[in-house]
C-alpha cells in the first residue's frame, strides 16, 4: 500500500510542472469517427470462391478463342482473362456508349439470357482485319454500317461457339444467339437492380487492343452455384481421382466368362432313368447363338466353334442393360 502513496518530494515535484504547465490538464478529446455508407449492391464484389469455376470455364474459353481468332483473321490473336467481378445491371450498361455490339443469347438450360459486349475501337480493329488490314484502330467514333454489323454479327456466333465448348469443363448447355444490338438504351437484358456476373477479357493484336465482356445474370447461375465453387470442384477432381485408380484395379481382376451351349428342362424320375450314351435335347440349335455370361450376367452372344484344337466362341454381338442385342 505504501508503494503507491507519492512522496513529499514527488509531491512537490508534480506541484511545480502543474504551475509551469508542463502538465496538461485539460482532458483529452477524440475526434469523432466518420461513418461511411457501405452497400454491399453497389460494389464490386470479388468472386475468386464462389464462383471458382468460372475461371476455369474462362481460361480454357481463352485459349480456344486465341486458337479460333488467329485462324479466321490469319494474324496472331492475344485473348486473356482478365476478372471477374459483380455489379448492378444499370451500372453496367452505363459504362458504354454507342455504337458498341452488344449480343444477347441463351444458354439452355439455364432460364434467362446473358449478353456479350465488345467495345467499339475493337470492333473497328477487327473488322479492319477481316476486310485484309493491319487492325489499326479508327480515328474516330461512328456508327456501324449494315456490313459491318453482319460481320460482328457472324464473329460473335463463332466467339460464342467457343463460349459452349468451354462451358463443357462445368456442364453442358446449348448457347443460342437471339438478337444484336448497337445502341445500350435499346438492350432490356434485366432490370437496373439485377445483379450481374461480369467477365471481362482482354483482347490484343499487334497494333491494336480491346476488352469483350461477358454478362450472366447472377439469377440465371443461381441453379448451378454450388458446381461453381471451389468446393465442388475439389471434391470433383478428387472424385475423378479414385475413379481412374479403381478402373486400373478393375481391369487387372480376373473374370470367369462362361459359354452356356443351351439349356433344357427334365423331371427328376428322367435324370434317375439316365444312363451313359443317352441324348439330351437342348433348346438351341448349331446354328443358334449362344450367351456368354459372366457372375450370372448375360454379357455376349456368340458363335461356337474350335480353334487350334481348342473349344472356342466367336463373339457377334453385345448385350446391354435393357436386353436387346446391338
Amino acid at each position: 500500500m505504501s508503494d503507491q502513496i507519492l512522496s513529499q518530494e514527488e509531491i512537490d515535484a508534480l506541484m511545480s510542472a502543474m504551475d509551469s504547465g508542463e502538465v496538461d490538464l485539460e482532458e483529452e478529446t477524440k475526434p469523432e469517427t466518420e461513418v461511411v455508407a457501405y452497400n454491399l449492391t453497389s460494389q464490386n464484389i470479388m468472386l475468386r470462391d464462389q464462383f471458382y469455376a468460372l475461371e476455369e470455364v474462362y481460361d480454357k474459353f481463352a485459349t480456344l478463342l486465341n486458337r479460333s481468332l488467329s485462324t479466321s483473321l490469319q494474324r496472331a490473336i492475344e485473348a486473356e482473362y482478365v476478372s471477374t467481378e459483380m455489379i448492378k445491371y444499370s451500372e453496367f450498361i452505363g459504362a458504354f456508349s454507342s455504337p458498341t455490339s452488344f449480343t444477347i443469347y441463351s444458354m439452355d438450360p439455364l432460364i434467362g439470357s446473358a449478353m456479350l459486349v465488345i467495345e467499339p475501337t475493337l470492333v473497328y480493329s477487327l473488322i479492319d482485319c477481316m476486310f485484309g488490314g493491319d487492325g489499326k484502330p479508327a480515328q474516330q467514333v461512328r456508327e456501324f454500317t449494315l456490313i459491318e454489323q453482319r460481320m460482328m454479327r457472324k464473329f460473335s456466333q463463332e466467339v460464342l461457339h467457343s463460349l459452349q465448348q468451354a462451358w463443357m469443363i462445368i456442364d453442358p448447355i446449348n448457347i443460342s444467339l437471339k438478337k444484336t444490338e448497337i445502341k445500350p438504351e435499346f438492350v432490356h437484358l434485366a432490370t437496373p437492380n439485377d445483379l450481374m456476373v461480369v467477365i471481362i477479357f482482354a483482347v490484343k493484336g499487334e497494333k491494336f487492343s480491346g476488352n469483350l465482356h461477358i454478362c450472366i445474370p447472377y439469377l440465371m447461375l443461381e441453379p448451378i452455384k454450388d458446381k461453381l465453387s471451389s468446393k465442388f470442384i475439389g471434391s470433383k477432381d478428387h472424385e475423378h481421382t479414385w475413379s481412374e485408380q479403381l478402373q486400373k484395379l478393375l481391369q487387372e481382376m480376373p473374370v470367369t466368362l462362361v459359354a452356356e451351349l443351351g439349356l433344357t428342362t427334365r423331371s427328376v424320375r428322367d435324370l434317375l432313368d439316365l444312363h451313359i450314351d443317352d441324348v439330351l435335347q437342348l433348346d438351341t440349335g448349331p446354328e443358334d447363338l449362344i450367351t456368354l455370361a459372366t457372375g450370372n450376367v448375360p454379357k455376349f452372344l456368340g458363335f461356337p466353334g474350335i480353334i487350334k484344337g481348342n473349344r472356342a466362341v466367336e463373339i457377334a454381338a453385345l448385350v446391354p442393360k435393357n436386353g436387346d442385342e446391338r
